[in-house]
């Protein structure tokens, strides 16, 4: 058992041990929708009742899911909360390697590839393989968590909740899209929450130096906001209907960077 951290960041961010119960609860919750026993009932009743919104606001919510697209919305954490910046960041590598050993070991058929599309409503390009687990869910619940967990208790209570709507918006987005199954969103949304409390573990035990402006790991962070703004503007994030949606981002991660550059500059001569 490791000692618990005693930076004052991670006194100010206590973790309870029952919150370590939430991944198993939803986990739990979730086994009649990830053995099927509910398909896929299940999944045409809230696709259908998806349907009726505008496709652009579910491939926005997605869009919440996808990394370059994350990087850009918390991009002006840099500047006005660079450790709630790191917090996610260190639940990032959890959140990669849950999602990637999930889809290598199973072989799990998309909604596309056992229903006619014809009876759904598909969003973007049709899926078929490499269902189990949702990798957008896991990513939104990943960040969303290893953000919660970063705020003071007070914090949590005015502003946590908002977390949690996102990150459900966005493992919603992905029955809504036909891309993946209920099964695969509760578990993505359990691989999620276990990420962002692991790399709760990691960020309670940095020093507060390396919050500071010109610490290595908010250069790193900027480098890749940096490289969100290249893929925002370049590629096509999962859906067309995202373009605009890609356009404001951009301009959000370009100004955060520059805002996070004048920062940098003033606190090296400030140091000098």
């Amino acid at each position: 058992m490791l000692p618990a951290p005693t930076t004052p960041h991670a006194l100010a961010s206590p973790v309870a041990s029952r919150s370590w119960w939430w991944p198993v609860v939803i986990f739990v919750l979730g086994a009649p929708l990830w053995l099927q026993i509910w398909e896929p009932a299940f999944f045409m009743a809230v696709n259908r009742w998806c349907a009726p919104v505008v496709a652009e606001f579910w491939t926005g919510l997605s869009l919440l899911g996808n990394g370059w697209g994350l990087l850009a919305v918390t991009a002006p954490l840099l500047v006005l909360a660079p450790r709630l910046m790191v917090a996610w960041l260190c639940a990032a590598p959890f959140a990669v390697l849950f999602a990637r050993t999930g889809k290598f070991f199973i072989e799990s058929p998309r909604p596309a590839a056992v229903l006619d599309p014809a009876q759904m409503r598909v969003v973007g390009e049709l899926l078929h393989n490499v269902s189990m687990p949702s990798g957008h869910t896991l990513t939104a619940f990943a960040v969303a968590s290893g953000i919660y967990y970063a705020l003071t208790p007070v914090q949590r209570r005015r502003f946590g909740w908002l977390l949690w709507v996102l990150a459900a918006g966005a493992g919603l987005s992905r029955i809504a899209v036909a891309a993946h199954w209920p099964g695969d969103v509760a578990v993505g949304a359990s691989l999620g929450i276990l990420s962002g409390l692991l790399g709760h573990q990691l960020w309670s035990r940095l020093s507060e130096r390396q919050f500071a402006t010109g610490a290595w790991g908010l250069r790193l962070a900027a480098v890749l906001v940096a490289l969100s703004v290249y893929h925002l503007v370049t590629e096509e994030l999962d859906f067309p209907e995202n373009h605009v949606y890609q356009q404001v981002l951009a301009v959000v991660a370009v100004l955060s960077l520059l805002a996070y550059a004048r920062a940098a500059w003033r606190s090296m001569f400030k140091e000098k």
